[in-house]
């Protein structure tokens, strides 16, 4: 009640005089206080806050101040005081529970002491409710800037959804108040509430949470039987928003919906207790979620100091990971874990193997897969599980056309989505951003104007080489977004207005020299992420599930599309409109294999306009060895497989395993045919030059009129 009362003092303290008014103002606030403290006895004395066990100078208080406040109201006019709310639908409670114990786990808290206080805004708004919790105690000291609170609420409504996505078992026990404080300590407690009584209701979500219940409290049985929690975010004119971090107050307020109005669970008290030891690692206060934009630099990914502390390594060994730099050497491990993807396991792999190759479409599940190249995804199984039941989904992906000649490196997500589209037999759409190119890269020049054109013909030029991979016609629709973004506009207007400014420039890394469409551009190569953009290739169909390839520093875009995307999809669509991804390992640069490829240093390339001369001397000359330094020293030690390029790019791009595996071991023993790099060369040299030959002559039969027909406006067939 303290800042309500503060309020109240300011008021009816306020300088100046007395108001038209202000008397009969005056006493109304002060018959609502009046209110306000009877409904609160009498809320405690139905919910056992005073109880027949209670001390004769207990009761009498407790009687004395209802007694009071019933004398009060009678005095304000006679009026009842209205009964008090009920306890939260068992979602709601659910939810809640979810939202403090990953507040506790970005924010650096204990979720007992941080607390829960709950709005009852469910009475009037079923299957919403309203959550406060306690910043006091918080690791994260000093607190972060007003500037990045909206990434830490994206942060926070993150691992509520992952720690709903797990759907733990929620254990609810009784113990004795001294019992249960010997065993857990007072990190059990509520930090904003007391609850008496000999005996406490504890509610344990594994590895997450170990909190009192408040009286009357009741929880569903899994922690994901509330489905998707939505935090509300922005504000009405005039108004604050409703899910908000004040950091002067040391107060986090969220505002969220569920999903699922979920029944409590069948027995009040089940399942077994936590060990002290089990519990304790979730009421330690530490930051267990690192925050882009908070803990890991401007941009999303990783911070390269951050990266070298925790490697403990310094130099040209540092992880760079962004959306816009990749660099050093890489850790695909610790990727996953500060991106929060998954990786792809042995039994996924058998999951996809048996609806692709099982049913006849393709010979055998991709080498990229079975190497591990593509390794890590975001809702695979649910795509999964969609094909089992019929129902196909669409792929997505894309380039920006900065170049008529493309290299190697770009080929990969088209090779790669050409296996998925014959694998999984489902449409495509392929997105040439020729507008973020000239927002970026684009020119003016007095004489001659600017150089939108150019970019526009790039796409055409690419578009070749893209319809070259072999795709299937029917199934396929490539687009300009100088052509087609009036189609997906409403669903970009929408993007705009679910992304804070500031979230966006913590995800991309704006800054003021930045131009307004840089700024706009995210938005437009979200929306291809949704089936509503494709009315007419989709046929409509707006619950499709969309899978996009790409290389691992392009997750970050996405992550921001699918914390966004319920906003945007029917409540029915079977991801809450989250496009799914699949990531691939960087294809390392002739020069060395740390970082990826890059356009920018033709010694680090291989172009598909190269000829088979310039081939051979751009490897034999720039491909990075790690052979040893003498024939002797190989011969006795082998080469370093992870370092040498030759053999990573063989990898990737020779599919048969028995040789590759021979490859390997003789380069890497010093023995056999391929004991030294000159061999190993040799044969990449001669797997680049049909790749390249076979690819130009594919390309050269297609003409701008055939790229039109691929660019048309139409159903596709699926």
């Amino acid at each position: 009640l303290k800042p309500f009362l503060l309020k109240i003092k300011n008021y009816l303290s306020s300088g100046g005089g007395p108001r038209s008014g202000m008397a009969s103002e005056a006493v109304c606030v002060s018959r609502a206080v009046e209110e306000l403290a009877v409904a609160i006895g009498r809320y405690r004395l139905m919910k056992g806050a005073v109880t027949a066990t209670a001390n004769a100078a207990g009761g009498k208080a407790a009687a004395s101040a209802v007694a009071n406040g019933a004398a009060a109201a009678s005095s304000a006019g006679g009026k009842k005081p209205r009964p008090p709310p009920p306890p939260p639908p068992p979602a709601i409670a659910t939810a809640g529970l979810l939202i403090r114990a990953a507040a506790a786990r970005v924010l650096g808290l204990r979720p007992g002491p941080c607390g829960g206080d709950m709005q009852p805004i469910w009475v009037t708004e079923p299957g919403n409710g309203k959550i406060t919790i306690s910043l006091d105690g918080s690791s994260r000291s000093p607190f972060p800037k007003d500037a990045t609170h909206e990434a830490l609420l994206d942060a926070v409504e993150r691992a509520a959804a992952d720690l709903s996505k797990a759907n733990e078992e929620i254990v609810v026990f009784e113990l004795a108040r001294g019992e249960a404080e010997s065993r857990y300590g007072d990190g059990i407690f509520d930090g904003q509430n007391t609850y008496s009584g000999d005996s406490l209701r504890l509610a344990w979500l594994p590895g997450a949470a170990l909190v009192e219940l408040p009286p009357g409290w009741q929880l569903c049985a899994r922690a994901g039987a509330c489905g998707k929690i939505a935090f509300a975010r922005g504000a009405a004119d005039g108004k604050k928003a409703d899910t908000l971090i004040l950091a002067k107050k040391k107060q986090m307020t969220v505002r969220f919906s569920v999903e699922v109005d979920a029944p409590a669970a069948a027995q009040d008290l089940r399942g077994k207790a936590p060990d002290p030891e089990e519990a304790q690692p979730s009421d330690d206060g530490s930051v267990k979620v690192q925050v882009e934009g908070v803990d890991c630099g401007e941009l999303l990914g990783l911070k390269k100091e951050a990266a070298a502390a925790e490697a403990g390594e310094a130099g040209d060994e540092d992880m760079v990971v962004t959306a816009h730099e990749v660099s050093g050497k890489i850790d695909y491990e610790k990727l996953i874990k500060q991106f929060g993807s998954t990786r792809i396991t042995k039994e996924l792999l058998a999951r996809i193997e048996k609806l692709t190759v099982g049913k006849g479409n393709v010979p055998n599940l991709h080498h990229w897969l079975r190497r591990e190249i593509f390794f890590s995804h975001r809702d695979m199984e649910v795509l999964c599980n969609m094909l089992e039941k019929g129902k196909p989904f669409y792929l997505y992906t894309g380039r920006g056309p900065s170049s008529a000649a493309m290299h190697l490196g770009h080929l990969i997500p088209f090779m790669f989505t050409k296996w998925l589209q014959d694998a999984f037999n489902v449409p495509l759409v392929i997105q040439l951003t020729d507008d973020e190119k000239f927002l970026w890269k684009g020119e003016y020049k007095d004489e001659t104007g600017d150089n939108l054109n150019h970019y526009y013909g790039l796409t055409m030029e690419n578009a070749k080489d893209i319809i070259a991979c072999g795709f299937d016609k029917k199934k396929t629709f490539i687009f300009s977004n100088l052509d087609y973004v009036g189609h997906m506009y409403p669903n970009i207007v929408r993007i705009w207005k679910a992304i804070t400014y500031n979230t966006a420039k913590g995800a991309f890394g704006f800054v003021g020299e930045s131009n307004i469409g840089q700024s706009a551009f995210p938005a437009i190569q979200a929306a291809p992420s949704f089936p509503s953009s494709f009315k007419v290739p989709l046929g409509g169909d707006d619950n499709m599930c969309c899978l996009i390839p790409c290389a691992i520093d392009q997750d970050p875009y996405f992550r921001v599309t699918r914390d966004i995307a319920h906003k945007l999809v029917p409540k029915t669509h079977p991801l809450g409109g989250k496009p799914s991804l699949i990531h691939a390992k960087f294809f390392p640069p002739l020069e060395g294999a740390a970082g990826k490829m890059s356009a920018s240093n033709a010694n680090s390339a291989v172009y598909l306009t190269d000829t088979p001369e310039q081939i051979q001397e751009k490897v034999m000359k720039h491909a990075f060895s790690g052979g040893q330094v003498t024939a002797k020293e190989q011969r006795e030690k082998g080469a370093d497989l992870d370092k040498d390029v030759s053999y990573q790019w063989l990898r990737f791009f020779l599919e048969d395993d028995d040789e590759l595996a021979r490859i390997g071991t003789e380069y890497g023993s010093g023995t056999g045919e391929y004991w030294n790099t000159a061999a190993v060369k040799q044969r990449l040299i001669v797997r680049l030059q049909e790749m390249v030959a076979a690819h130009n002559e594919k390309r050269a039969k297609v003409t701008d009129d055939e790229v039109r027909e691929w660019m048309a406006i139409r159903k596709l067939e699926f």
